[in-house]
This record gives structure tokens, C-alpha cells and sequence, in this order.
């Protein structure tokens, strides 16, 4: 389970960020995801709910998602395409020349302080 580590992870800096600006209180987390990053927005909600609780920083605090589309480039024709849709193989050209430009992000979009 991937998702505890990333908690894990928002947490420590979301604990320096706080430090940095003289925060007390963090109201919400906003998060990037992207489409085939691998990321189970639930089971990740389920992780923030547990382990917030033991930060008084983050224990009111809620997390938010946006996804962002999984993107395909080739390398033949030069155009892209949704991954999700398609696949490796081009739709354009047929080419199997390709590679993810976008949808496996895991980043932090946005915190929003009391």
C-alpha cells in the first residue's frame, strides 16, 4: 500500500512548509493525480483520515483530488493521444513508438491555511 507513504510524505512537508510561513493550522490539502499514476483516491482518503489524526497541524484538514489526464506522445507522427482511450498504439499512425508526456503525476496542487 503505496498510499500510506504518500501521506507519509505530504505530511513532512506540509510540516515544513508550516514552519516556513509560521502556520498553525492547515484547513485542506488540494492534490494533482494523475490518471494512471497508480494512485487509489480512496484507499489514499482512508490513509490521510488515519494519520492525521496524530498531527494537530493537519487533523482538521481535508484532502482534495484533481485528475489530470494520462497524455501519449509518438515519436512517428509527432501527435498525441489519451492513454487511457488507446494504449501504447498510436490511434494516428499505428506506431508503437510512443511514451507517457502526462498522467502519472502525484503532486501537491494547493494548501489552503486557517
Amino acid at each position: 500500500m503505496h498510499e500510506l507513504g504518500i501521506v507519509v510524505h505530504i505530511t513532512k512537508t506540509l510540516k515544513g512548509i508550516a514552519k516556513e510561513n509560521q502556520l498553525k493550522e492547515i484547513a485542506s490539502v488540494s492534490l494533482e493525480l494523475g490518471e494512471v499514476s497508480g494512485v487509489i483516491p480512496e484507499i489514499l482518503t482512508d490513509c490521510w483520515n488515519y494519520y492525521r489524526k496524530k498531527f494537530p497541524l493537519i487533523e482538521e484538514a481535508e484532502l482534495k483530488f484533481e485528475t489530470l489526464p494520462a497524455v501519449t506522445y509518438c515519436e512517428d507522427c509527432e501527435k498525441t493521444y489519451p492513454t487511457v482511450q488507446y494504449g501504447k498504439k498510436c490511434p494516428h499512425c499505428g506506431s508503437d513508438h510512443t511514451y507517457l508526456i502526462a498522467g502519472n503525476e502525484c503532486n501537491i496542487k494547493e494548501i489552503e491555511a486557517c
